[in-house]
């Protein structure tokens, strides 16, 4: 019972802790902020702090436990040379420290370093595992250390990466992630794609860092590390291809093959096994009774369970999916070129020239949500195809392709680019290295640049690591080692080992010029309007690339002043649909006369000061309408039959 009397004593300490309450709320959410910026999706305001992106982020190998790092970690910007920092302030963990969403928006040098730190707790039921600790993605040297011991160094800005850091880990209380970063960007010899210092044009603002999901997973000491498949439309097979890390003799690993279908989800997968094997020498060939193949029109997956058994108990187990989906090259008996083969037949491939920038989050899309917009705003404008334009894309980008039925060029991150070569802001040794010529309309002319070693191996390096980790994806079909003669070096060396490591996919050699006879296709670019300059017998013969048809849309611009496009810039939306349905009619006619087997369009979004994205690049305009629109587009298509 409250006396009456003390009721006014009472109700003070409640307003006061309620004061204090108020207060610790607001400095939580004071903690973090988006940077100013001029525009903005509508995604940013969905971004939850405490676990931005927090959907499972490698929809190929699905573990039923598993801990998201994403979130608010301490920072500090130093010398490249430290070797401990004091915080500074917070970073919202996976955006880029340039970008917006990061909450800091700030610019780093080749002498610079970001330090990042977090606390974090291990499960108790987690205390018999191993615990690995992934990477998504982090732009570009990073030295990774737990509790204050370093367990690993990485270079590679677009790959993934993962550690064992069992035996650095306290026994008990909370556990230390610390995390140092160096990154050149353009004054390096890193893959840097479109990342430049002194961004402008076609070139855009860096991204250092963490960009990808930061996450842990406890596993047995003997586990899945690894698979891939092969299909065989034919037999109506696929082989499964496993790697398992400390595996004993008597360990069985058993695949089974579920039953799937459009819009299939790894993480609730069917429970009808359809067929099984054991896994013999690494892999195991699976028939499959009735054939479902995948294509755009029918994006059909099958499930896939991979254990490990000791003792008929399963001891690791993880879930993904797989496709029966092959490509080929199909010889056209009328012109005698080749054409583009999916699942045996020909398909013409029309697509958009992606860049997957974001005014908000730079590389990393705001939510999982936007990432997968974009994917299905492409479908609904009637293209089969993206090109992934000098950037790797986080796993689940590719499993929104796979499971909506989109197509997939890959690209190869560049090392260089041909605008820049004597940029006096890059060091001498790196001006030199990128000097070449480009000869984009004729197979001769063009040299390659003087890269010198390490920067070759690095290359190799992280190109592997890249097509090893998205081989598993069915949507991608082709590689694309190189564009425009960027960074461009030892082509056909380049080709052969791209080819080497996936023998399933077609190789696109050099998009745009510098070719060297020595993939599967010769790829020709021309802005504005669509144009086939040559033909080479032998090849799939396409346009890489052609329109960025600019248009401003007032309000809706990263910048006020830079407003760039090929060709005139529009006025309005009337003006931009009769301009791409010109050059669709040009293109129709290249098809038909020429036997143009794919064309690509520039491109999805606006790109800062780029604005020839048929959206812009908040994604809040459509500068079409979309049915019109996809209706030129299938006629495009259908004009290949």
């Amino acid at each position: 019972m409250i006396h009456i009397n003390k009721l006014p004593h009472i109700m003070k300490r409640l307003t006061t802790i309620l004061a204090v309450l108020s207060l610790s709320v607001s400095a939580l959410a004071q903690q973090w902020k988006a940077a100013e910026t001029g525009i903005a999706t509508k995604w940013a305001s969905e971004v939850n702090p405490d676990c931005p992106l927090a959907e499972y982020p490698r929809p190929q190998m699905v573990r039923s436990q598993w801990m998201n790092l994403n979130g608010l970690w301490d920072y500090a910007i130093g010398k490249a040379s430290s070797v401990e920092f004091s915080p500074e302030g917070k970073i919202l963990v996976p955006f880029a420290i340039e970008s917006s969403l990061s909450g800091v928006g700030r610019r780093i040098t080749k002498d610079d370093c970001i330090w990042y730190e977090r606390i974090f707790d291990i499960p108790k039921k987690w205390k018999n595992d191993r615990i690995r600790l992934h990477f998504g993605a982090v732009d570009w040297e990073s030295e990774v250390y737990i509790n204050d011991k370093q367990v690993c160094r990485h270079r590679g800005g677009y790959d993934p990466f993962s550690i064992d850091i069992t035996d650095f880990l306290a026994k008990s209380g909370p556990q230390k992630i610390k995390v140092k970063v160096l990154d050149a960007s353009d004054n390096g010899f890193q893959p840097r794609g479109k990342q430049c210092s002194l961004s402008s044009g076609i070139w855009y603002t860096p991204v250092s860092g963490i960009w990808q999901t930061v996450w842990i997973e406890p596993v047995s000491e003997t586990h899945i590390a690894d698979y891939y498949t092969v299909s065989d439309i034919d037999s109506s097979r696929v082989s499964v291809y496993v790697t398992t890390a400390k595996a004993r003799q008597g360990d069985i690993v058993k695949v089974k093959l579920l039953e799937g279908g459009i819009g299939y989800n790894p993480e609730h997968p069917s429970k009808k096994v359809i067929a099984q094997g054991s896994v013999q020498n690494g892999s195991v060939c699976l028939d499959i009774p009735q054939k479902n193949t995948w294509s755009p029109e029918n994006p059909y997956l099958y499930g896939l369970e991979i254990s490990v058994i000791r003792n008929k108990q399963t001891i690791d187990k993880v879930n993904g999916y797989t496709a029966l989906r092959t490509v080929s090259k199909i010889k056209n008996p009328t012109t005698g070129y080749e054409k583009f083969g999916l699942n045996g037949k020909p398909q013409f491939f029309f697509g958009l020239l992606d860049q997957g920038y974001w005014p908000d989050g730079l590389y990393t899309a705001p939510t999982d949500e936007a990432l997968k917009w974009d994917i299905e705003m492409t479908k609904k404008m009637g293209y089969n195809l993206i090109r992934k334009h000098m950037k790797v894309e986080p796993a689940r980008w590719y499993y929104h392709c796979d499971v909506i039925g989109m197509t997939v060029w890959q690209d190869m991150p560049c090392i260089g680019d041909g605008s820049y070569p004597q940029q006096n802001t890059r060091d001498k040794e790196v001006r030199e290295a990128l000097e070449n010529s480009w000869a984009p309309h004729g197979l001769e002319g063009g040299t390659e640049c003087r890269i010198p070693s390490l920067w070759k191996e690095n290359y190799y390096k992280e190109w592997a690591s890249i097509i090893r980790s998205l081989r598993v994806f069915p949507c991608i079909t082709s590689w694309i080692p190189f564009n425009e003669s960027w960074g461009q070096f030892d082509t056909r060396t380049a080709c052969r080992y791209t080819q080497s490591l996936d023998h399933t996919r077609l190789v696109n050699e050099a998009s745009g010029g510098n070719f060297a006879l020595c993939g599967d296709i010769i790829d020709v670019h021309n802005y504005p309007q669509p144009g086939l300059y040559f033909k080479v017998r032998g090849f799939i013969n396409v346009l890489g690339e052609y329109g960025g048809i600019g248009y401003p849309v007032e309000g809706h611009t990263w910048e006020i002043k830079r407003k760039w496009g090929y060709g005139d810039v529009m006025t309005c939306s009337e003006e931009l649909m009769a301009k791409y349905k010109e050059y669709a009619e040009i293109l129709k006619y290249i098809i038909r006369e020429s036997g143009c087997a794919s064309a690509i369009y520039t491109q999805t979004t606006d790109v800062e000061g780029e604005v020839n994205g048929i959206i812009t690049y908040d994604r809040k305009v459509v500068k079409v309408n979309i049915d019109d629109f996809a209706k030129i587009n299938r006629e495009v298509i259908e004009a290949a039959d």
